[in-house]
């Protein structure tokens, strides 16, 4: 029989292998030649060009060693501006698309939409809805309670949230000077994620999370930040970068700036005029010239309190028609805990 088929035979074949009658033969046991080829493939790694991979994981260990720093920072701010004790901590940093971190995002949010410049582009700081109502209940002289809001934030509220936007984004300022200056605006605040899209969807970000805990009451809050904002400092996003800077900044003009943020921090400062034991009936009645005696013997010095501590003794006047304390005592260390 000869080998060569006639070209009705391949027909004929091909017309089978089309309606899948005919399985096409397999080559012959994996040899040595076949097992290269296989070790081969698995070497090979799927890419997904959807999910480039943009920070190294250098970049994401620096990346959360400057917002650790930046979350402390913020911390300090909000328990002072909120007159509460607020914790913040770093809980991910992680690469993906805006589409993917839009959409993971829950519908109402407080979405604040910001400038870092001189670098171009725009990023994220949000709040979570619950979070922030319970921000607000405390700027409004409650106690932080959470009320669920699910409205679009009033005018007052806007103002209120804007305040702290304004204060937090300065602390990220201050968190990545180190790396790069800039002065971060904000530019619009949004409560629907679908308004919002200031990368197109399939470029990536780095999405740094958070946790707040106020008081009683946690929440999550976020920071994205496209990699075309970042891309122009990316070689100095790394922790040998940051250390040789830091080294760099001990510096006199470091100095100098330090005592200038020390001297101009704020510390409370009272004068305890002295005390005194009355009924609410009494202190209901008092008028106008009513006088209150006080436990505290005039010719002796006023305490000076500074945070919670004494710290001076001084004695009360009048210096260009406004009331003053002049320091008279230096309390000693031994002395501040009696007091």
């Amino acid at each position: 029989m000869s080998d060569i088929l006639s070209q009705n035979e391949i027909d004929a074949l091909m017309a089978a292998l089309a309606k899948g009658e005919l399985a096409p033969e397999r080559g012959p046991a994996v040899g040595h030649d076949d097992a290269e080829s296989v070790a081969a493939r698995k070497a090979v790694r799927t890419y997904d060009f959807k999910r480039q991979n943009k920070f190294s994981k250098d970049h994401i260990r620096t990346l959360s060693m400057i917002h650790e720093g930046f979350a402390r920072l913020l911390s300090t701010s909000l328990s002072a501006q909120l007159r509460m004790l607020v914790q913040v901590e770093v809980v991910s940093v992680e690469q993906m698309t805006f589409d993917e971190y839009s959409r993971s995002m829950p519908g109402p949010t407080i979405l604040n939409i910001f400038t870092l410049e001189p670098l171009d582009g725009t990023a994220l700081l949000e709040f979570n809805i619950d979070l922030t109502s319970s921000i607000i209940d405390r700027m409004l002289g409650g106690p932080g309670r959470v009320t669920r809001i699910r409205r679009d934030l009033t005018d007052i509220e806007r103002t209120l949230i804007a305040s702290v936007t304004q204060r937090t984004l300065a602390n990220l300022a201050e968190a990545w000077e180190d790396v790069v200056q800039f002065v971060p605006r904000l530019e619009t605040t949004e409560t629907n994620p679908r308004f919002v899209q200031i990368v197109p969807p399939g470029d990536v970000v780095v999405l740094i999370t958070f946790e707040a805990k106020l008081g009683e009451n946690t929440g999550p809050m976020s920071l994205c930040i496209p990699y075309i904002v970042l891309e122009p400092v990316m070689s100095k996003i790394s922790a040998q970068a940051m250390f040789a800077t830091a080294r760099m900044h001990q510096s006199d003009e470091y100095k100098v700036r330090l005592h200038e943020r020390v001297i101009h921090t704020f510390v409370p400062f009272s004068v305890v005029l002295g005390g005194s034991d009355i009924t609410l009936g009494d202190v209901v009645s008092l008028q106008v010239g009513d006088i209150v005696p006080l436990d505290q013997p005039s010719e002796d010095a006023l305490p000076i309190v500074i945070g919670d501590v004494t710290k001076f003794k001084g004695r009360p006047g009048i210096l260009r028609n406004r009331m003053a304390i002049q320091i008279t005592e230096v309390v000693p260390e031994e002395k501040k805990v009696d007091d």
